[in-house]
């Protein structure tokens, strides 16, 4: 039985590292997955600027499991006059990724930051934030806090948007907050000239969303480890695929990783294979 090989490569855009990584490896794009572990970027003001970085790994044999054993019919019992024929039995339908219920609407509050405590990073992306959202005309207050820092990482400041009937700021798995923060970052970085060190948030949204993801990955992986095979999640934006990948980073019997491109992008929760 052929085992699964892995080799990582990088160059100046995902689909030239993708192109290496296959040469290496002498297989063809439908053998392997492929997991981007770092978008390509051109950095800011000619700053920063980084390869795409990307881990391919040829598609394993499945397993052999052994089928189910079949439950054993009851012999047909002897026809009697007018019985009604029994109900035919749902066709059987495959699984489909599990898809990540959107949080609940409680309301998440925190205490603003002292205005004694904001740096520039804080002050630069609340004034570029509130601008425009004034020119979007749309009536709402920015507050601003301390996040909690990942491992390794300086926490950044959470500008946390505030006000009534929001939702279109979020848009659908939060794709129009993520543009928001994208367009905040770029504005706010050119003014700093350098990379500002801010997330955006609506009314709480991303708090409950991760609280949300986080229970999902732990039910899957139960669900991973007790089918014996891997479970796929639905497509996400990348920030919540991470929430996934460190929610089960250290856990002792799943493995997890990112296949697909683009807005098909998913995470799969593997288990560990016992030697």
């Amino acid at each position: 039985m052929s085992e699964t090989r892995s080799v990582e490569t990088t160059a100046a855009d995902i689909e030239a590292a993708i192109e290496i990584g296959l040469e290496q490896l002498g297989v063809s794009r439908e053998s392997v997955i492929v997991e981007i572990l770092e978008e390509p970027s051109r950095g800011i003001l000619g700053l920063g600027a980084r390869q795409a970085r990307i881990r391919l790994t040829t598609a394993a044999p499945p397993r052999y499991q052994s089928p189910p054993a079949p439950t054993p019919e009851a012999p047909p019992a002897e026809p009697e006059p007018a019985a009604a024929k029994p109900a035919p039995r749902p066709a059987a339908r495959r699984a489909a990724p599990e898809r990540v219920a959107e949080p609940e609407e409680d309301e998440v509050r925190v205490e603003p930051a002292p205005e004694s405590e904001l740096d520039d990073d804080a002050r630069v992306g609340r004034a570029t934030l509130q601008e425009l959202l004034n020119k979007m005309h749309i009536d709402a207050e920015v507050v601003v806090f301390r996040s909690e820092a990942a491992p390794g990482e300086q926490a950044p400041w959470v500008l946390q948007i505030r006000g009534r009937d929001l939702g279109m700021l979020i848009g659908r798995r939060g794709e129009t907050l993520a543009a928001l923060q994208y367009i905040t970052r770029l504005i706010a970085s050119r003014d700093l000239e350098r990379r500002a060190n801010i997330v955006l948030d609506v009314e709480g949204y991303k708090s409950r969303r991760e609280k949300v993801l986080r229970r999902l990955a732990t039910r899957m992986a139960e669900q991973a480890i007790q089918l014996g095979r891997t479970v796929s999640l639905e497509p996400m934006p990348p920030y919540e695929r991470r929430i996934v990948h460190l929610t089960l980073r250290d856990h002792p019997d799943v493995v997890t990783e990112s296949v697909g491109e683009g807005e098909n992008r998913k995470v799969t929760i593997i288990p560990r294979r016992r030697s």
